[in-house]
Formats: structure tokens, C-alpha cells, sequence
């Protein structure tokens, strides 16, 4: 027990006298901890506010009468139902125990602002439909003004109000997709808030919905069913059941909730927040090795304290566990702090995230009992991890060791060391190139790739001797004395200078992998619509469900009907179930497709497909075994299969999707008609800029959708990845500080350590400013060789990313110089940074002080 209170002792001591040499070690976890709460923080605030949104749409309802035949497709959120008869109405109103009953009627529907620009769209659902007279079953509130009672009349939600700066008595466009003209008469609220998050909502007459969110009148999409005095929700779904038809059928409030909540839970906040906790991980492990390189650094400069100790008789168990108490002491006051900045993370996140383009619900954060103990224990485990190592060699310090005039850490790389790392190396780059370019796996990708990073930290000490002499070679011509002085601090010790550039490395790696990606991406987006593209403008829009209300069918035709243009083919979206899966089905005039996109070679003819009959992609078809003539059963959302014949296999199915058929054929199945691409082909001799300008007069009375060229149509199509990188950017941004943090902490010691080496450089004549240019360029040394470390890594990497998720040998590889030079020239910028308190404490050591230290 005495020796445990003499450690204690011993390690409290120590800290108090060397506070700054683990200033580096308690940001770096605080850094990781703060990202790492947050997120838990953040997932737990999503999740919780998702639950109130969806609780508080379905606070009235009791009970949700539907049809039965459910459609999905990847991506497609709860599937695509079958409209239920209104009818129904009065045969549930005859139920025991239903108090009320209406029917709703939703579909998509766009607000046009005071600006003539579009409100919402880039995400949450636009909604319209039926305002529902009975408060109790409508989750909208009126706020201000009154419910619409004549055709052309609608109430929105407040938060549309504020985007679009709309007012009662204002007149505006509805896109249903076709334009519509309404006034508004009223503003509502939901559940006190602005919205349902940030989904828009236009309440209109029964009849107007039906009119234009609806296939015909009598149709809806639920009915919305409230119970009596002392009915419970199962009970009236039970009661209901029974006089329902064979494909309708009755849910309880709670289910529709939950399955809401499925949806979001099970899908979309796992794969958010699964990527957060990536992020957290690789700032969490860039942490580690500036944590490792700390505790490094001051067992070997305390390498002679350590000898004293053990030669006033502490045992080598005392003098590890004093080492490890420290690691746990700033261990446990990091992490706490840490804990507390991840609530501020999680603010920052949910402010951040609406500004890049990912609107969530608005809500409290929620702090749960995990999202407060996993960070604390991972901080905990991590320091103190770290520190493991360099506190064994720290209890093995012989008595001897205090005889040593210096504890300056001159270790290089052993032969075992190269051989390991070189045989990891060999072995991850092989695993990795047979994952990306044989038969494509992810998973032997992966497990390549990680075994690639790992013989990248091994080699590390080896690689760093070559590099930093070839890096620092221009210095000695350039900076004379100075900069070869840089050179040889930075080679003095390899593993530490690998061990400070490693977390730089990977933080920038992981940057240029996701760079690389995304332009590979993009290459791929404008490789397919030049390929596939053959038109001259395209008129696009998000699809149902991805925000926006999709296109007019009318404007493809009205388009057509101008003289300057010689085709114009709307392109809609339909579902149906292919073999038991959900399908996308593409809407549209098969012959004239052909003459707007390169569908590439055609076996069979597009013409004349009827009311029967589907063209097929060639993999596809391949796949199902389908030739010319042969049937393939598709069912709709009326669970009814229908046999349709083969009429042709196409090779390209980039824009045209997988499966065509006629606007006919989907007529009897479709709901709220709309296309999401309008190609349009100009008659020879028109020019682009007249036949564009002739197209966008049209398009304005169909609510001004967006006409591009073909080049402006694949940048636009690439504009979620350039959304996507700015997160992953702002995500990274921690990992890079945590690992210039660590660049600047180990300067900072070696500053301490090399004091009386300063001192005599200054003593015979080196000047402050000479001292202050070493001390910088031996940071940019160590920052240039993670960073051009990490830009090889990570160009490799994305370029095994690209290949491995290449399942159908389409994407195109790119690797963009311009950005990937940004982030060379930001990280010896960074270096400089770094080294910039670390110089100007150097420069201010007292010369005669400096010599006399030991």
C-alpha cells in the first residue's frame, strides 16, 4: 500500500512541476473525447427528436386504414401504396367505437416564394393535401388566418411562411408538378413548432387534392380513423379489420409511428451516425499516436529521474505505475472536459448540418447515461493505452542510467522493423490491388487497406530517415546553416519523427481518399451523361420523396411543340415488384428515348410496346434469363401480377434505368404523375443558347424548373457529392488539429530537452531569428512528410475505393492535382503553424541559463 501511495505521490509531483509537457496530451484527448460524446450526443438528440416529430403526427389518430400491397424499392423510404377508396369512410364511421373518421389525401407539392423561387426541395418531403376539418386527426394547427373552403384556396405551414416569405392574402404556384394557383388563406402550426421539421405542408380543399394530388376523385392515401370513450387502439383496429376488403387493411396509431420511426431509425440515423462514429474513431486514432509520442518523449527525457528513483531503491512496478497514474490523472481531467465539449460539439453539429445542406428536426439535445460513460472510458483507455508502452521502458530504466549526461531519445529503426513493416506492406498492397482490380470486394479491399496503413505506421521510422533527406535536401542550399540544422533535428530521432508525422499522415490520408472519391465521382456523373446524353438541355428534378415536386408531365409535349426543337421525352418513375423485389420502373416514349439518350446497341425494336410490353437493360436481362419474347411478371401495388413481353434489350441503362415501359401501361397503376428528366434535342442549325432560351420561356408556366446544357446537367448531377465532401471536410478538420496538436507538442518538448544545445547554438552566434527559422522548417520537415505520406496513401486508397465499388466497370477513376495540392500547401502551412509557438519559445531561452541546464 505504501508503495501504491508513493506512486501516487510521485506522479501528482510530477505533474505539478511539467504541467506543459502534457498540455499536448490533454487537448488531443479532450479533442477525441469532445468529438466522440458529441456524436453519441447528436445521434441520441436526432433519434428523440424523430420520436416526438412522428409521435406528434400521429398524436390524434387511433387507427390508419390502408392498402395492404406495399411496394419498395432500395431507398424508396415505406414504399409505394395503393390509394384506398374515400368510400370507406362512411363504412368506418358505422364501426363501433369510431368517433371520426377522414380520409387524407397527401402527394408532392412545391411552394413557389415571393421570389419565384422554389421553397424546400433539397432533401425533406414538399408535401400537399387535404386539410382535415377534424382537429384531432389533423397534426396542423391553424395559427393565423382560416381553413381553405374554396377551390384555389390553401393554408401552409409556418416554416414555408418564413422560407418564402408568403403572407395570407398572397397569391403563388403550387407544383403538383403542374403549377396550380393558390392563395393563401391561412398559416398553420405543428405541435407549436414551424413545421414537421423541415418537411414543407399546403392544406387545400378536399376537392383540389383529389383534383391534383390524385389519379381520379374518390381516392386517398389513409384514412385517418380516431376512437371513442374508452376504445383502445388495438380494439379499433380489430373492429375495423372486419368489415375492411381483403386488400385494406387497419393499423393502430402507434404502428404507423413505430414503422415511421423504423424507417428513420433502422436506415438513415444508423448509417448517419454510424459515419459520425468513423470520423470520432480516426480522430480518436490520430490521438493516439500524439498521446503515444508524448509519453515517449518524456520517459526518455526523464530517463535519468527515472535511474535516480530506482537507485533510492523504487521498484520497477513503482516507477511503471507512476507513469501510468499520470497518464490516468490526465486521462480522467481530459475526458471529463471532454465530455463537456461534447455537448458543445453536438450543438455545433446540429447547427452545422442544416447549413451544409442536411436539415434535421429541430429538438433539445438529448444527454443519455452511454452518450456520458462509452466517451469517458474510451478517453480513459485510449490515454492510458498510449502510455503503456512508454511506461514499461520507463520501469525498466537501469540505476546506471543516472550517471548519463543527456536523456535525449537518438532511437532509430531496426532491421526486424523493416522486414515486419516491408512484409505488412507487401502483403496489404497485394490484398488491396486483387480486392479492387479482380473481381471487386469491398471486403478484401478493406482488409487490405488496413493492413496497407498498418506497414505504413511500422515502416514509418525507416521511411522517415529517406524522406526527411530528401525533403530537407533543398534546405542546406536554401536556408544555409539554418536549414540544414532542420534537417538533422528531424533525422535525429526517426521513430519519433515518424511517430509525430503518422498522425498527420493518416488525418490527411483519409482526407485524400475522400477527395479522390468524390472526383472520382464526379468524373463518373459526367462520364455517364456524355456517354449517355445525346440530347442538347435537360430539364431536371428530384424525385417524389427527395424533396421537390418532380416535372409536368405537360411539359415534355409543350416543349415538343416548339419550333426550334426537334424531340422532347419526359422521363417519369414508376414501381413494381420483378421477381418479388421492388423495381424502379422508367415511364416514358420508348421510341422516341432512343433519339435523346445512347442507349447503345438495341436488340428488339422500342416501337410498338403497348400496354404489355418492357425493354430491358442487358444485365438485367441477363440476370432473369430473358431474351426477345420472353414474359416477365411484374405486380403493381394493386398485388395483381400482369405478364409483360420482352420487346427489347438495351445495353446502357446510365440515364433510362433498368426498365422501360409506355406512359399507357403505367396509367392504370400510377398515382401523382410527374417526370424527373425532360431531354430535349434541337433541330439542326438552332444553337444552344436560342434553343435554351426558347425552352426556359416554356418551362416558366410550369413552375421555372431549372433548364441546363448537357455540361451544366452532369455539375448539377454531382452537386450532393460536392455537399458531401464539405461534411466530410468539416468532420476531418478535428482529426488534422489533434494531429498538428501533436507536431507542436513534441517541439515544444524537444525544445525542453535540447535546452542546453539551443543555449550553445546561441552562444556562438546564431541569432534568434536563425533559431526561430530552424525550429519552423524542422516542423515542416515532419508536416511535409505526413502529408505527402498521407496524400500517396490516400490517393491509393481512393483509387482501390473507387475500383472495388465498381460492381459494374463503369467508374471512371480521377485525381484532382488542383485539390490535392490545396491540401499539400495547407499542410506545410499547418507545419509552420505548428512550429510557431514552439520557435518563439526557443528564441527566448537565456543564453547563460540555456548552457548551465543538464
Amino acid at each position: 500500500m505504501s508503495g501504491a501511495r508513493a506512486s501516487l505521490r510521485i506522479s501528482l509531483a510530477s505533474l505539478r512541476a511539467h504541467k506543459r509537457r502534457f498540455a499536448g496530451t490533454f487537448l488531443a484527448v479532450f479533442l477525441g473525447v469532445s468529438f466522440l460524446a458529441g456524436t453519441m450526443v447528436m445521434g441520441d438528440t436526432l433519434k428523440a427528436s424523430f420520436d416526438t416529430l412522428f409521435t406528434d403526427a400521429n398524436r390524434g389518430t387511433d387507427a390508419v386504414v390502408r392498402s395492404s400491397d406495399v411496394i419498395t424499392v432500395p431507398g424508396g423510404g415505406q414504399g409505394t401504396r395503393e390509394p384506398v377508396d374515400t368510400a370507406l369512410v362512411q363504412r368506418i364511421e358505422a364501426v363501433p367505437g369510431v368517433a371520426a373518421a377522414a380520409p387524407n389525401i397527401t402527394g408532392a407539392g412545391q411552394l413557389v416564394g415571393a421570389d419565384g423561387k422554389a421553397v424546400g426541395g433539397k432533401g425533406p418531403p414538399t408535401l400537399a393535401g387535404n386539410w382535415i376539418e377534424d382537429p384531432q386527426l389533423n397534426p396542423y394547427t391553424l395559427a393565423e388566418g382560416r381553413a381553405p373552403k374554396a377551390p384555389g384556396e390553401a393554408v401552409i405551414n409556418r416554416g414555408a411562411a418564413k422560407s418564402g416569405k408568403l403572407r395570407i392574402g398572397d397569391t403563388t404556384v403550387l407544383r403538383t408538378p403542374d403549377p396550380v394557383k393558390v392563395t393563401i388563406v391561412g398559416v398553420a402550426a405543428f405541435g407549436g413548432e414551424d413545421g414537421m421539421g423541415q418537411t414543407t405542408f399546403t392544406g387545400l380543399t378536399r376537392a383540389d387534392a383529389e383534383r391534383y394530388l390524385t389519379p381520379k376523385p374518390g381516392l386517398a392515401s389513409t384514412i385517418q380513423v380516431r376512437a371513442g370513450p374508452g376504445v383502445g387502439q388495438r380494439e379499433l383496429a380489430e373492429r375495423l379489420t372486419r368489415v375492411l376488403p381483403a386488400n385494406v387493411e387497419a393499423i393502430t396509431g402507434q404502428q404507423a409511428t413505430d414503422e415511421s420511426l423504423t424507417m428513420i431509425s433502422g436506415t438513415f440515423l444508423k448509417i448517419f451516425t454510424s459515419l459520425l462514429l468513423v470520423f470520432a474513431g480516426i480522430a480518436l486514432l490520430v490521438a493516439t499516436f500524439s498521446i503515444h509520442n508524448t509519453f515517449a518523449i518524456v520517459v526518455a527525457q526523464r530517463t535519468r529521474e527515472n535511474a535516480l528513483l530506482r537507485a533510492l531503491g523504487a521498484s520497477r512496478r513503482q516507477v511503471l505505475g507512476s507513469t501510468l497514474v499520470e497518464s490516468a490523472v490526465v486521462a480522467v481531467v481530459a475526458s471529463v472536459a471532454g465530455l463537456l465539449g461534447g455537448i458543445g460539439v453536438a450543438a455545433g453539429l446540429q447547427a452545422l448540418f442544416p447549413v451544409v445542406g442536411f436539415p434535421f428536426p429541430n429538438g433539445d439535445l438529448v444527454i443519455g447515461v452511454t452518450a456520458l460513460v462509452v466517451p469517458f472510458l474510451v478517453g480513459l483507455v485510449v490515454c492510458t493505452g498510449s502510455a503503456l508502452l512508454p511506461a514499461v521502458r520507463a520501469g525498466r530504466t537501469a540505476p546506471l542510467a543516472a550517471l548519463r549526461e543527456t536523456a535525449v531519445d537518438t532511437s532509430g529503426a531496426s532491421r526486424k522493423r523493416a522486414v515486419l513493416g516491408a512484409l505488412a506492406a507487401v502483403t496489404g498492397i497485394a490484398l488491396t490491388v486483387a480486392g479492387a482490380a479482380g473481381t471487386p470486394s469491398v471486403w478484401l479491399t478493406g482488409g487490405g487497406s488496413v493492413l496497407t496503413l498498418a506497414a505504413f505506421v511500422i515502416l514509418g521510422p525507416v521511411a522517415s530517415a529517406y524522406a526527411v533527406r530528401l525533403l530537407g535536401a533543398p534546405l542546406a542550399r536554401l536556408r544555409g546553416v539554418t536549414g540544414g540544422l532542420a534537417r538533422r533535428n528531424a533525422l535525429r530521432s526517426p521513430k519519433r519523427t515518424a511517430a509525430t508525422a503518422t498522425a498527420l499522415m493518416i488525418g490527411v490520408a483519409v482526407v485524400s481518399l475522400f477527395t479522390v472519391f468524390g472526383a472520382s465521382l464526379k468524373a463518373t456523373m459526367d462520364q455517364t451523361v456524355s456517354r449517355s446524353f445525346a440530347g442538347d438541355v435537360a430539364i431536371s428534378a428530384p424525385v417524389f420523396g427527395a424533396g421537390g415536386s418532380g416535372l409536368s408531365p405537360k411539359l415534355a409535349p409543350a416543349v415538343g411543340a416548339l419550333p426550334q426543337v426537334r424531340t422532347a421525352v419526359g422521363l417519369g418513375r414508376g414501381v413494381a415488384k420483378v421477381d418479388g423485389g421492388g423495381r424502379t420502373l422508367t415511364v416514358t416514349d420508348p421510341a422516341a428515348l432512343a433519339t435523346v439518350l445512347d442507349l447503345g446497341t438495341v436488340d428488339g425494336s422500342l416501337t410498338g410496346l403497348g400496354t404489355d410490353g418492357i425493354a430491358v437493360a442487358r444485365d438485367e436481362a441477363d440476370k432473369h434469363g430473358w431474351r426477345i419474347g420472353s414474359t416477365a411478371s411484374l405486380v403493381f401495388t394493386d398485388g395483381k401480377p400482369l405478364p409483360f413481353t420482352v420487346a427489347a434489350v438495351y445495353e446502357r441503362a446510365d440515364l433510362a434505368g433498368d426498365y422501360v415501359i409506355t406512359r399507357e401501361a403505367w396509367a392504370p397503376h400510377r398515382v401523382q404523375d410527374s417526370d424527373t428528366l425532360v431531354a430535349v434535342a434541337f433541330k439542326d442549325g438552332v444553337s444552344t443558347g436560342d434553343g435554351k432560351g426558347a425552352v426556359e420561356k416554356v418551362a416558366a408556366a410550369y413552375g421555372g424548373p431549372t433548364v441546363q446544357t448537357r455540361a451544366e446537367y452532369a455539375e448539377s448531377s454531382a452537386s450532393a457529392i460536392d455537399m458531401m465532401l464539405t461534411l466530410v471536410y468539416a468532420l476531418l478538420a478535428l482529426a488534422v488539429l489533434i494531429a498538428l496538436l501533436g507536431i507542436a507538442n513534441t517541439l515544444t518538448l524537444a525544445v525542453h530537452e535540447r535546452t542546453r544545445e539551443l543555449g550553445l547554438l546561441r552562444a556562438v552566434g546564431q541569432t534568434r531569428s536563425q533559431l526561430r527559422a530552424m525550429v519552423r522548417w524542422e516542423s515542416v520537415l515532419v508536416a511535409a512528410f505526413g502529408t505527402v505520406g498521407g496524400l500517396g496513401l490516400g490517393a491509393f486508397l481512393g483509387w482501390a475505393l473507387v475500383k472495388a465499388t465498381d460492381s459494374s466497370g463503369t467508374s471512371a477513376f480521377a485525381v484532382p492535382p488542383a485539390q490535392l495540392a490545396v491540401v499539400l500547401l495547407v499542410g506545410l502551412v499547418a507545419g509552420v503553424l505548428a512550429g510557431w509557438r514552439p520557435a518563439r519559445r526557443a528564441a527566448r531561452l537565456d543564453v547563460l541559463r540555456a548552457i548551465a541546464t543538464e
